[in-house]
């Protein structure tokens, strides 16, 4: 939950700031799929639409996701406070105003028996660029990650029967018109096609790590281990970068 609600704050929220989408279209579009939001910022909370406007008026200009994991910080600047926060849930939206950057972290947001939705806590970021990879280095390592894992899931032996769900998954990711569009209006088509794919590994890595590993032996089990790691980490580096490109210069 927490990832692709990440995803979809900081790619919506990002057209919603180059103009390329309303402020009520790009808050529709972020609660559609994860219910109501909030952001909960100095003791106040908010709706998400009425957060971001105040966000915008303070000088807010892009939107950075995150997508951490314990010993991958990737997308975080600081400090621990905010980095333990992100990585527990597994992701982050940085704000950037100006020479302040405020960090937003989601959580589920249960109140009752039917309402479920997203909160969104602020807490104090380190400013400066985070260190993440440019969307071409990421395409790049995206491509040679699934290639890796490919070859590791589909010839590990005989003996360990690959899950239909899994060839799908793969096949599925040689057909162009899936329609998988995780970015928002104005990104650049290398982004939508690099956050597409990595959407669709993504799916791959969440099947593969469900294997039965009975039948395997140690270095199968430890080579197929390898390759999944490699690709969900081709996968948030992917992620970040095509959400981050919002504002690259147009080659």
């Amino acid at each position: 939950m927490s990832k692709d609600v990440a995803t979809a704050l900081a790619a919506w929220g990002n057209a919603w700031l180059a103009g390329h989408v309303g402020l009520d279209e790009a808050v529709d579009a972020v609660e559609k799929s994860s219910g109501p939001q909030i952001l909960d910022c100095e003791s106040a909370e908010v709706p998400l639409r009425r957060g971001l406007g105040e966000l915008r008026v303070g000088g807010m200009t892009a939107l950075r996701l995150s997508l951490p994991e314990p010993g991958d910080p990737l997308g975080l600047t600081g400090p621990p406070a905010l980095n333990r926060a992100a990585i527990d849930a597994g992701a982050a939206v940085l704000a950037v105003l100006g020479d302040r950057t405020i960090g937003l972290v989601p959580s589920e947001d249960r109140r009752g028996s039917s309402y479920v939705g997203v909160r969104w806590a602020a807490h104090d970021a380190s400013p400066g660029p985070p260190d993440v990879p440019s969307l071409a280095d990421a395409d790049r390592q995206l491509t040679l990650a699934m290639r890796d894992a490919t070859e590791a899931l589909v010839t590990v032996d005989d003996v360990a029967a690959v899950p239909p769900e899994i060839t799908d998954a793969l096949a599925a990711l040689r057909d162009p018109d899936r329609g998988d569009h995780p970015l928002a209006p104005g990104y650049p088509a290398r982004a939508h096609r690099v956050a597409a794919l990595a959407r669709r590994l993504s799916l791959v890595v969440d099947l593969a790590r469900q294997m039965d590993d009975r039948g395997l032996g140690a270095d199968q089990i430890r080579r197929r281990g390898e390759a999944l790691r490699l690709l969900d980490g081709a996968v948030r580096r992917a992620l970040v970068a095509a959400c981050n490109s919002a504002f690259d210069p147009v080659p």
